[in-house]
């Protein structure tokens, strides 16, 4: 009976709809698919990694796609290490922008998800809201907000902005936590902002609340992040003594000080759409991380 049942579990797998993730080797696409995964979502979940397609090379992807013919997009893939965008513009152009513009064309009557950030906002105010007019600072937060454009024309979009996003990636250097953590046991001292805010949150919690705004039809522009605005010391502190064996050393800086290129003060998301449909807050970090054992995060 259980060799029976589990051959028409099976079966009904096989008769679902496909769902593209793309960058799923990266932080958030892989979160997405071991949520996914662990939620029973009703699509069969195909993760894209940059080793299987080259996602700037069209025909590799249109092929991709006539084989799988995908219900669902989940486009995370980006080139989201800002001080390469700033240094690359054209390749941060291809890759965030015209890559997204060729799998909308794709699409057709796919749902269309949309991966954005904080950093389409000049940090000016925090607390940003949906309907708020991007008005981005550097190369990276530019190409994300023209990206936006791009996939609104699409007819079943979702947008999630999100902020700094934690966690393991299958890399090991993604997250915020491990960038510190890889810099502390090389023995480096971290300079981090004690007046640039973000509203930081673990990926896992990110990919739980985008499968539910999924599942629920949501369609527009929402923004899924931490419940907590903290500064990139507060976060650094909160990290650091959690991993007090590598001995974190750790540098205050003021962005008055600092003469790089422009970093946005204060991009904090109001997240109060996302949590009036999904009927729960968005988790707060120093709440969030308590919970977790030693080792985890």
């Amino acid at each position: 009976m259980d060799e029976a049942r589990k051959e028409a579990d099976g079966e009904s797998r096989e008769s679902l709809p496909t769902a593209w993730i793309t960058g799923a080797g990266g932080l958030l696409g892989h979160a997405l698919v071991e949520v996914g995964r662990a939620l029973g979502v009703p699509w069969i979940l195909r993760p894209l990694t940059r080793e299987e397609v080259d996602l700037a090379d069209f025909r590799s992807v249109e092929a991709c796609w006539n084989r799988d013919r995908p219900a669902l997009v989940i486009h995370c893939a980006a080139l989201s290490r800002s001080p390469v965008c700033q240094a690359q513009p054209r390749l941060a152009w291809e890759q965030n922008v015209e890559v997204t513009r060729r799998l909308v064309t794709l699409a057709g009557e796919a749902v269309f998800v949309f991966f954005s950030s904080d950093l389409v906002f000049d940090g000016r105010k925090g607390g940003y809201r949906e309907e708020d007019p991007p008005n981005p600072l550097n190369v990276y937060g530019e190409t994300k907000a023209a990206a936006e454009q791009v996939v609104r024309a699409h007819p079943r979009h979702l947008i999630v902005r999100t902020s700094l996003n934690g966690g393991r990636s299958p890399t090991g250097d993604r997250g915020f936590n491990e960038q510190l953590c890889r810099a502390w046991a090389a023995g480096e001292t971290t300079t981090l902002f004690v007046d640039e805010y973000r509203c930081p949150i673990a990926a896992t919690e990110t990919a739980r609340r985008v499968w539910q705004l999924i599942l629920r039809g949501a369609s527009g522009t929402f923004h899924v992040a931490g419940g907590e605005r903290l500064s990139r010391w507060e976060l650094g502190c909160l990290l650091a003594a959690r991993w007090l064996e590598l001995r974190p050393r750790l540098q205050p800086e003021s962005l008055r000080d600092y003469a790089g290129p422009p970093r946005p003060a204060d991009t904090s998301l109001d997240c109060h759409k996302a949590e009036a449909l999904l009927g729960e807050p968005m988790p707060k970090f120093r709440e969030w991380l308590a919970l977790q054992p030693p080792g985890s995060f």
